[in-house]
């Protein structure tokens, strides 16, 4: 760790605070101050004895004036005698221009003269304030340069910090999960501790570390972990720090960044957001040389022109690889590319201990069904809903985070925030429950359907009402069976208004847009249509430089783009055609459960089987896909 510099310690001065390097600006200071105090201390004062012009015409009319000194043409000084003979100094001033006065002083026999008035020191140290200014500008810039590291001309330096571990270490054991990468690291960690172990053996130190993974899922946590565990210095920066306005700025930043590696060699180079500086070369629309790929280019020479005997490791971190220069990704740049993937149950379940043992939790919260009912988020997110309970529990005045506080920061956090104020018509409000009744009664008939979880008709963010079903374990991929039955569940709304109401509202929108839009990848990507077979059509088109989907190739004939959509057609018609059976046979379960919602507005799996006699939920907090009858 950096020793501070203390300004009272003889063996480690600070220059800053060094009173000899300042001897010359205090004796400048002095010097000025005194010429100040002579200034306005033995300065000509001025005469007191003021009188009136008109007075003053009068004593020249009487001859008592003896002699005049003109300042400036607008103010007279002279003397006067009095009935005993003696002389008194007097000042007037000139009010207007007079002609005759030069006339009259001659035949009185006046002495005249002439001058100009005197400077005040008011007048000289407001004409002198600039020059102090620049004079003292001058000087700081001098010790700045001198004394300060060139902080004034320092945008070709590194602005990477170095993490001196102040206060409480982040460990690996703080990171919950990522067995893998914390592996991968660990022997990184290893290697610069006793790098004998490794070398004995003749393996290399990896030059370089990608952490790769979805936004949220700890790779910045994980290199704090990283940098507490190595006992070697370590300097973290951002990407978007080497990339300035000036030309060759980033280019001299990444050597600066990597020189002072060396220098402190065995050490760690942490770049976080790396694709903000690594992006493929030639993709940028203003032509392929520009500063970012200089500061690339120089990036690429830096890492491969190490020597292994520096022991230093570039760690970086991204969450768009795909768009990363190849020559950033060969062996003998970045080794390694450890992927920080998204939580599964036992990891969601250990990161919310991590985040509830922060906070006043209930005895009767269960970690392991928030786990389960929190698929598909992110250590970032978990962290943000055990911080949005804990407000909850506050605004309550409670003295522990219960588990309803848990359900509400979820369905904020997932759902958007429930708009309970908002005035809906009686009859909007039915058909809403018809609706979303529509699409969980399903989830009790079809097989491959999740459990359902929630209903609610209380507006959550645009919707007006939802249906949330949670699945019983994480899934990496999906069968035909499951993607068939999630069309049906989403056709569901629509099916429902239809059959009540005889007509359908802008409200099925999004339903119709997802069914579709899973349809045309069954039938484009995934191969699940008889009549297409395993063919893939419409390659994505997705420039490098945008980052974003825009455009699709239509890389078949009119007469495939044909058979497409009647294989879509296809799939959604049979969808349509089996929730209508379905509803149409429980109509009376279908019209009970939206009374139901209409009266409570939100209902859970328990109390809708509790309505309809369904048996429970077999197991601890979990139920078998379509369990359930009338």
């Amino acid at each position: 760790m950096n020793r501070p510099n203390n300004p009272n310690d003889p063996k480690n001065p600070d220059p800053r605070f060094n009173f000899g390097n300042n001897r010359f600006a205090l004796i400048f200071l002095v010097v000025l101050m005194t010429m100040f105090i002579v200034f306005f201390f033995f300065s000509d004062k001025s005469v007191e004895n003021e009188i009136a012009y008109s007075e003053f015409l009068q004593y020249v009319d009487n001859g008592d004036v003896r002699e005049v000194k003109i300042v400036d043409q607008s103010e007279i000084q002279g003397r006067i005698s009095s009935r005993n003979g003696e002389l008194s100094a007097f000042k007037t001033n000139i009010p207007y221009y007079d002609g005759e006065l030069i006339p009259k002083l001659r035949q009185k026999n006046v002495l005249v003269s002439g001058g100009i008035k005197a400077v005040s020191p008011m007048r000289i140290i407001i004409d002198f304030i600039p020059w102090f200014i620049g004079f003292f500008f001058i000087w700081f810039m001098f010790r700045q340069l001198q004394g300060g590291g060139n902080k004034a001309f320092s945008f070709g330096r590194s602005r990477a910090k170095r993490y001196t571990g102040d206060g409480r270490k982040t460990m690996f054991a703080d990171v919950a999960g990522q067995k893998e990468a914390k592996y991968e690291l660990q022997e990184v960690v290893e290697f610069l501790k006793n790098s004998e172990k490794f070398t004995k053996m003749g393996a290399k130190i990896p030059k370089g570390v990608l952490l790769v993974g979805m936004p949220g899922t700890g790779k910045t946590l994980l290199a704090k972990a990283c940098a507490g565990e190595a006992n070697v210095p370590f300097f973290h920066m951002s990407g978007s720090d080497f990339v300035e306005m000036f030309v060759g700025v980033g280019a001299s930043r990444v050597r600066d960044l990597f020189e002072q590696g060396r220098r402190n060699a065995p050490c760690i180079l942490f770049i976080d957001e790396l694709d903000a500086v690594g992006r493929t070369r030639g993709a940028g629309y203003g032509g392929g040389h520009d500063e970012r790929e200089q500061t690339l280019n120089q990036m690429l020479v830096e890492m491969d022109g190490f020597d292994t005997k520096d022991a230093v490791i570039i760690l970086a971190a991204t969450n768009r690889p795909d768009v990363l220069d190849p020559a950033l990704l060969r062996p003998g740049r970045f080794d390694r590319q450890v992927v920080v993937d998204m939580p599964d149950i036992q990891e969601r379940e250990a990161i919310l201990k991590i985040h509830c043992s922060r906070i006043p939790l209930n005895p009767a919260v269960d970690v392991t069904r928030l786990a389960r009912a929190t698929p598909g988020t992110s250590g970032a997110d978990l962290a943000n809903m055990v911080n949005e309970a804990a407000l909850f529990a506050a605004r309550k005045d409670k003295a522990s985070v219960e588990m309803d506080d848990f359900e509400e920061a979820r369905d904020k956090i997932l759902l958007g925030v429930a708009r309970k104020s908002r005035v809906i018509l009686p009859k909007e409000k039915k058909m809403t429950a018809i609706h979303e009744s529509g699409h969980s009664l399903l989830h009790y008939y079809l097989p491959n359907s999740d459990p359902l979880h929630k209903v609610t008709i209380i507006p959550h963010g645009r919707a007006l009402g939802l249906s949330m079903s949670l699945p019983e374990n994480d899934a990496y991929s999906r069968s035909k069976g499951w993607l068939e039955d999630y069309i049906r569940v989403l056709l569901g709304g629509y099916v429902a208004e239809k059959l009540v109401y005889n007509e359908t509202t802008t409200g099925t929108k999004n339903d119709i847009e997802r069914a579709t839009e899973t349809a045309r990848k069954m039938v484009c990507e995934w191969g699940m249509s008889s009549d297409i077979g395993p063919i893939a059509f419409g390659q994505e088109d997705e420039p490098i430089f945008l980052g974003k989907e825009i455009a699709r190739h239509r890389d078949y004939s009119e007469g495939t783009a044909q058979a497409i959509d009647a294989a879509v057609h296809k799939i959604i018609d049979g969808a349509l055609c089996d929730v209508r059976n379905i509803l149409t046979t429980h109509r009376d379960q279908l019209e009970c459960l939206a009374e139901a919602l209409v009266e409570r507005e939100t209902l859970d799996d328990d109390e809708i089987r509790a309505l309809f006699g369904f048996p429970p939920r077999q197991g601890s907090g979990t139920a078998p896909a379509g369990g359930g009858a009338a």
